[in-house]
């Protein structure tokens, strides 16, 4: 139950229930298993996490989508989605499927063992790729993800523009996602992905398609960080204060299915790290016959949601308003 009172001002405030529309993308996460241990974590991933999708899991998300043609997108998120066993057979599945398939990476990845081929795997399949680039200098980087993973991350950028990845006119679609270095509000989408453009281009010649800003969730690791710091009641205040209702009808939850390594099914990956089920009651991939069975379902909410509805808004795909 939302004691929050997120669902009802939503209503309030847009005039409508908070309900799932049709889905067009499905979001899985195929692992919490990170080769790094970022702040901001709200999936709290690292390399010590051994949770990854089954097998069965996959079997059951394909036959899924060959159930539901109005899957336009199949996104991969993790921990490091690509140290799921089952990654690579899920990116080639969806590709199969003419489907865009997102790889949310940290860039790092590519320097493990293991992964040495994992840029020319992902050209060679089309997969988009959106990756983590908390800021355009190698202090603030560093501060937030760990020491030289700035210089790793750059490099990494540079090897997939030898691919066919970077800017609008690119290939192959490469994405940069911001997140605040603490308890504070994305800067104006617009204005931040102009600064990155020039920075990257001038120091490294690098270009992208798009900057996405994406607010910082009061969850888990990053939560503990504020209320270890005194500041989680604030930054909660904060959200609430800033709430949106553009933002709030365009909540990326209404078409999107968040799935965990168990094919457990879930209205975004926020929730679904809370453990709040889809529509409030415990839904599997094996409970429903194709995803647009879950149509017009109440979403679940709570007071993290306040986070999506801030200022301008978040989502996987950047600013909402």
């Amino acid at each position: 139950m939302d004691s929050s009172g997120f669902a009802a001002r939503v209503e309030r405030e847009t005039g409508r229930k908070l309900l799932r529309s049709q889905a067009t993308t499905v979001q899985v996460n195929a692992t919490r298993r990170c080769n790094l241990a970022c702040h901001h974590c709200h999936v709290e991933s690292s390399p010590r996490r051994s949770e990854t999708l089954t097998p069965c899991a996959v079997e059951r998300i394909v036959e899924l989508l060959d159930r539901s043609p109005e899957i336009a997108c199949l996104d991969l998120t993790g921990g490091a989605p690509e140290m799921s066993d089952q990654f690579r057979n899920l990116v080639r599945a969806g590709r199969e499927r003419g489907l865009e398939v997102i790889d949310r990476c940290n860039l790092t990845i590519f320097y493990e063992p293991g992964f040495e081929d994992l840029p020319e795997f992902l050209a060679d399949e089309g997969v988009t790729v959106v990756a983590s680039l908390p800021c355009y200098t190698r202090e603030n980087v560093d501060r937030q993800r760990g020491r030289q993973v700035f210089d790793r991350s750059i490099d990494a950028l540079q090897r997939l523009m030898a691919l066919g990845y970077g800017g609008p006119s690119a290939d192959l679609a490469l994405d940069l996602v911001y997140n605040p270095q603490g308890p504070t509000l994305p800067p104006e989408q617009r204005e931040l992905e102009a600064r990155y453009r020039a920075e990257l281009r001038e120091l490294f010649k690098i270009e992208f398609r798009a900057l996405l800003t994406i607010t910082n969730m009061a969850i888990k690791r990053f939560a503990t960080s504020l209320e270890r710091s005194g500041e989680l009641a604030a930054y909660q205040a904060l959200l609430v204060n800033h709430f949106n209702p553009d933002a709030a009808g365009r909540v990326m939850c209404r078409e999107l299915v968040s799935v965990d390594h168990l094919g457990r099914l879930f209205d975004c990956d926020f929730n679904q790290q809370l453990e709040l089920p889809l529509s409030g009651t415990e839904t599997t991939l094996w409970d429903i016959e194709s995803f647009a069975d879950l149509t017009g379902r109440p979403v679940a909410t709570d007071r993290h949601c306040f986070g999506c509805t801030a200022g301008a808004g978040s989502s996987c795909s950047g600013t909402l308003a």
